[in-house]
């Protein structure tokens, strides 16, 4: 650490700090230290609190608790504003069952997931749906739902009543007037779930957090509790946190005897999900110092001369040459020495050229530059299903080892989760879904280590049978047949046949997450099975099972509910389940799939998600320079995250001209987040025509031509 960053740590014991600096400075370093410097002090650890934004941004934290030198004597308190407020929630209940209008004060909360709460919105707006409701949406469903619970979130987090959001976001549309029509139809889907949740006791994020802000910090014994356990708080990446959380911090922090709030002054990722800086930096006037790092411990002078001609290029009336650096707004062939791109040889006209040059350009920086795996990063705006599927082909044919991220892909989308849904579908009869020919055989292609799927295939229509959705023995295949298939294999498959006829035998099938666990802990992750070595696929799986004990506890207190309901049928949770995620659910977030894994491999992920990974990557390869998705915001009819803002003027219209300096914030935002993560090279991906099939000429490939094109008027000058 440098001398600013010891300092911090050394700090008081009665210190209130507010420190901030961009990405890369070593701001969570010193948070680390400085909560093993408070251990060291021999405070109790009980009596620190360590907020984040998201459970992910805490694992720097988490791996310095367990380090040898850190003694016995409680426990250090690590959790998110949501995780506190379930917490109090769950303890506090009695206080404001009553109070928040629940129609059972008595009975126990029922605390909702993501993929829970979009399940009982399905169940409750479906109907709605089919009745002609939101009629002129054409989303998805599951981003229909999800849509209508972010709004839901968004009341919760900025402060307003969620009865307000239809008339908020009627309010700034100046276009379509059938639109208005359909910020009423979510305003009344968000009704009919409050309500049900109320009637039931199902707490989603939205209510948990109003219940704690609204009732339980108010309460004496809540608020008592809250001051008297917590003396010390370390508070990271506060400007990714929701305005209600700096309103509680901005109330709690006098009760605290030492505070560190680290805020990146380039942050801002999440203002989709409610992220707002700007109520972030009030809490710097209520710290005794402001502290601010400035020197970069990852990016070289190249890195920092690229940011600042990005920066002059995609927000020229505010250039931001990063301090001490001496760099200017002005354009030197210097200015992009750590830009790399295609060299004019190679061609790249089509989108599959481009993944070829970037497979073969990460071989070569491994086998050449000698540069591990894990230093590599492959970024695009959107990682779609084809991009990831084709660019990871190549790497295997290269043998490169590779992981990807994309956490709001549903579960049942991932292969791993695939293979394991359909094995129990297979294995529970009693119900009635039949997975397809081609489910079982793309089930068998990942569940066999080593088949490839015309055998997969070959097997899956000759023992598949869909009326008693059942399986025959690899025995009564023909000889010839059976040698096609290999007798490996064969030996393989009869080994699962058998599991899954020996469990169907049993008289109480066991609950789904059970049922997993078993699967792949007797079967799945042995030798010669397709999970054996597989980390992703055992982090999918344990993902998985996590989101179906999730739900299941959450469904097992209303049974009673649902079966008083014809319209919601019986209820057999394996199979609501499997329904569920047939629907498409977008995933919660599970921290197993955040952690770093197998750690020399090449990451694919969306450039957003990286951000919110915090940790640098010595090569960065920018893929679709082209794509507008660097700079637009995902379409979303139902909802409008800076409308929905704080620091949006209630009676204001949503513009053009607001929408374009939104989106240039937001990619001067991403860029920057970006260079900041990069210690070394950024290689631009480009094609002529995108992955779609057009000529995109999004505005980060006209920073770059404009760059290029400056140079080359001073060369030629």
């Amino acid at each position: 650490m440098n001398k600013p960053q010891r300092e911090i740590v050394k700090a008081p014991l009665d210190a209130k700090i507010f420190l901030s600096g961009p990405a890369g400075c070593g701001k969570t370093t010193v948070g680390v230290e400085r909560l093993r410097a408070l251990l060291a002090s021999g405070l109790p650890a009980d009596s620190i609190l360590l907020l984040t934004p998201q459970r992910t941004l805490q694992a720097p934290y988490e791996t310095a608790l367990r380090l040898p030198e850190i003694g016995p004597g409680g426990q250090v308190t690590l959790a998110t504003v949501g995780g506190l407020a379930r917490r109090m929630v769950d303890l506090f209940w009695p206080l404001a069952a009553e109070t928040a209008g629940f129609a059972h004060p008595d009975q126990p909360p029922v605390f909702l997931t993501l993929e829970t709460a979009q399940y009982y919105m399905a169940r409750l707006v479906r109907p709605l749906l089919d009745e002609g409701f939101l009629a002129s949406v054409t989303i998805d469903r599951n981003r229909l739902y999800s849509q209508v619970l972010d709004n839901l979130n968004k009341a919760a987090s900025v402060g307003f009543p969620y009865t307000e959001i239809g008339e908020r976001l009627s309010a700034a549309w100046i276009g379509d007037p059938g639109q208005r029509r359909v910020y009423a139809d979510a305003q009344e889907s968000a009704t009919r779930f409050r309500q049900y949740c109320l009637e039931h006791n199902l707490l989603d994020f939205s209510l948990q957090l109003d219940i704690f802000w609204k009732f339980l910090w108010r309460t004496p014994e809540c608020h008592a509790y809250l001051t008297r356990q917590y003396s010390h708080l370390i508070c990271d990446n506060i400007e990714e946190d929701i305005p209600v959380a700096h309103d509680l911090l901005s109330e709690w922090l006098p009760d605290f005897d030492s505070v560190l709030v680290i805020f990146d002054t380039d942050g801002g990722y999440r203002r989709f999900l409610g992220a707002d800086p700007d109520s972030a930096h009030r809490l710097a006037g209520l710290c005794d110092t402001n502290a601010e790092l400035s020197e970069s411990f990852v990016t070289t002078l190249e890195i920092q001369a690229l940011e600042t001609a990005f920066a002059s290029k995609l927000l020229p009336d505010h250039p931001t040459p990063r301090a001490g650096t001496g760099t200017t707004t002005h354009i030197t062939p210097e200015s992009l020495a750590a830009l790399a791109f295609p060299p004019a040889e190679t061609p790249t006209r089509f989108y599959p050229q481009m993944l070829d040059w970037v497979a073969e350009e990460i071989q070569r920086l491994i086998t050449e530059e000698g540069l591990p795996p894990s230093e590599i990063v492959v970024l695009a705006p959107y990682l779609s299903d084809a991009l990831r599927f084709s660019l990871s082909n190549r790497l295997e044919e290269l043998e490169i080892p590779w992981r990807s991220h994309r956490p709001s892909r549903s579960l049942r989308d991932e292969p791993a989760s695939h293979c394991l849904l359909t094995l129990a579908e297979l294995a529970h009869p009693g119900w009635d879904v039949r997975p397809t020919k081609f489910d079982l055989a793309y089930a068998l292609l990942y569940a066999i280590e080593g088949m490839d799927l015309v055998r997969a295939q070959l097997l899956a229509e000759i023992v598949y049978r869909l009326r008693d959705i059942s399986l025959s023995g690899f025995a009564a295949i023909r000889t010839e047949v059976q040698e096609r298939i290999t007798f490996v294999f064969g030996q393989q498959y009869e080994t699962l046949r058998e599991w899954i006829e020996a469990y169907r035998q049993q008289p109480v099938p066991d609950p789904l997450d059970h049922f997993l666990r078993r699967l792949f802990g007797e079967i799945l992750s042995q030798k010669g099975f397709g999970f054996h070595r597989n980390n992703d696929a055992a982090r999918t799986a344990a993902s998985l099972v996590e989101s179906v004990q999730k739900f299941r506890q959450a469904m097992e207190p209303t049974q009673a509910d649902f079966r008083s309901l014809g319209a919601f049928g019986s209820l057999e949770t394996g199979r609501e389940y499997i329904a569920m995620l047939q629907d498409g659910v977008i995933a919660a977030q599970y921290v197993e799939a955040w952690q770093t894994g197998q750690t020399e491999a090449v990451l694919l992920a969306p450039a957003h998600t990286f951000l919110m990974m915090n940790r640098p990557a010595t090569i960065q390869f920018w893929l679709d320079a082209g794509s507008g998705g660097w700079w637009e915001r995902l379409f979303q009819p139902l909802t409008q995250p800076y409308v929905l803002s704080r620091s949006w003027e209630r009676e204001r219209p949503w513009t053009d001209a607001d929408d374009q300096a939104a989106n240039q914030q937001t990619l001067a935002r991403l860029v920057t987040g970006l260079l900041h993560r990069c210690r070394s090279r950024v290689f631009l991906g480009l094609s002529d025509l995108g992955e779609s099939g057009f000529e995109q000429r999004g505005p980060l490939l006209k920073a770059i031509w404009k760059m290029q094109l400056e140079i080359q008027i001073q060369n030629e000058n």
